[in-house]
């Protein structure tokens, strides 16, 4: 497979797929530029070499072209980032403006095609109407599949090689994510250094595992991290169950947990994980206290219970100290950690502590060796809130490419530059 340090791009123009899905204000000003930064040394590699740079990405999900989504709001800040560098824009991504803007780049220059997804094709589905009948919707589908072969091969004409730096995309089967890398032989695509980092954190902690492994998955529903648990009991040392699916499983034991979160039908599910924990030797750690709050708000009344004994009108919003003195001690001494999802609503300051000394203790084991690599939005906000991002091993892009990667599952974007 072909590595982007090794490549050489001069005197060529390259197509690099970036996750440039930033959040913009009424104003149309980026709020946070984390991801445009995260691709910084990938087209700065480029344009050192001497070659050129068209970006393709999206931005929201629009049904097809809106102003508020428009790639050219990008445009100034990314001139900035590049150090003063010209950022050009095309105001499309099939027609004439962006065929002549490619075919005329310089090396050092930068273009920027409008949002993919302005087209059905990039992700192959079509924009229906709410009211569309089944057989609109069918004949609709076909077409696009159809028209998304052209688009695809459209966009590969435009470059020379291509660059997916793009990992938040990369469970995606869409044109620019993963179809477009079959029009490329394989020594000219390639991962950029973001995407080259994710895959190889990733790598680390689903198969060069130093043991003991802990994994810490919290979020409001189990259903929706059923996947991601069945498959880390086949692998992990340690599972922390933690956030308002807890809930569910303190309910599943016999426990009383007054209005707090509940998945009333995963009940039998919460029960068949620890059954399965047992059986595959994991030790499943859940709390045994909690912060609870006679109301979701922050300035909620507020006491320390048993899990298992929530009074009727109150909810748990964190874990309390007993679980916080659990969680760090199983941390501590793992050298494998994997952190998705926060303790409890840790947007509220009165209950993020649960949150934050997770975190910390993560710090602490990374400190004396341990690999950490944390995922999921949730969690992103959190080790940013509490500034201890530079105090694990790797806080990935991704969120639901991380999950599926978790999963077990093969990503179209890694496995069409991996082929």
């Amino acid at each position: 497979m072909q590595s982007i340090e090794k490549f050489n791009f001069a005197g060529k123009r390259a197509f690099v797929r970036v996750d440039f899905n930033v959040p913009l204000d009424e104003n149309f000003n980026i709020t946070d530029d984390t991801r445009m930064r995260a691709a910084l040394p990938t087209l700065k590699k480029i344009l050192a070499d001497g070659g050129s740079v068209i970006i393709g990405s999206h931005l929201g999900r629009p049904k097809g072209p809106a102003d508020k989504f428009s790639l050219k709001h990008i445009t100034k800040h990314l001139s900035e980032l590049l150090g003063g560098t010209e950022v050009l824009f095309a105001n499309d991504c099939m027609g004439k403006e962006a065929e002549e803007k490619t075919a005329a780049l310089k090396p050092g220059e930068v273009l920027v095609l409008e949002n993919l997804r302005f087209y059905e094709e990039e992700q192959g589905k079509p924009f229906l109407a709410d009211d569309a009948t089944d057989e609109e919707k069918a004949a609709a589908k076909k077409a696009v599949k159809t028209k998304q072969a052209d688009f695809t091969k459209k966009l590969a004409s435009y470059a020379d090689c291509y660059v997916n730096d793009a990992f938040g995309t990369a469970h995606r089967a869409h044109a620019s994510t993963a179809l477009i890398a079959d029009y490329f032989d394989v020594d000219s695509k390639m991962f950029g250094y973001l995407m080259e980092k994710e895959v190889k954190a990733v790598e680390k902690v689903m198969k060069d595992i130093k043991r003991p492994f802990t994994a810490i998955m919290g979020g409001s529903k189990v259903s929706s991290k059923i996947e991601i648990i069945e498959n880390l009991l086949n692998k992990v040392d340690n599972l922390i169950i933690t956030g308002g699916m807890a809930f569910t499983f303190a309910k599943a034991q016999g426990g009383k947990i007054g209005n707090s979160l509940c998945e009333d039908d995963k009940l039998d599910l919460a029960r068949s994980i620890e059954a399965k924990a047992k059986a595959n030797g994991v030790n499943l750690i859940l709390p045994v206290d909690a912060k609870i709050a006679d109301k979701f708000a922050n300035d909620a009344n507020t006491q320390i219970v048993s899990i298992n004994e929530i009074p009727d009108g109150w909810s748990g919003l964190d874990v309390g100290p007993e679980t916080e003195k659990i969680y760090a001690e199983v941390i501590k001494n793992s050298k494998t950690i994997l952190w998705n999802g926060p303790t409890g609503v840790f947007e509220f300051d009165n209950f993020s502590h649960g949150s934050q000394a997770l975190g910390e203790a993560i710090v602490e084991a990374t400190k004396k060796g341990a690999f950490s690599l944390v995922g999921g939005g949730d969690s992103v906000a959190c080790v940013n809130k509490f500034g201890l991002a530079n105090g694990v091993s790797y806080v990935s892009t991704g969120g639901g490419a991380l999950l599926e990667a978790i999963e077990g599952k093969v990503l179209p974007g890694i496995a069409a530059i991996e082929k």
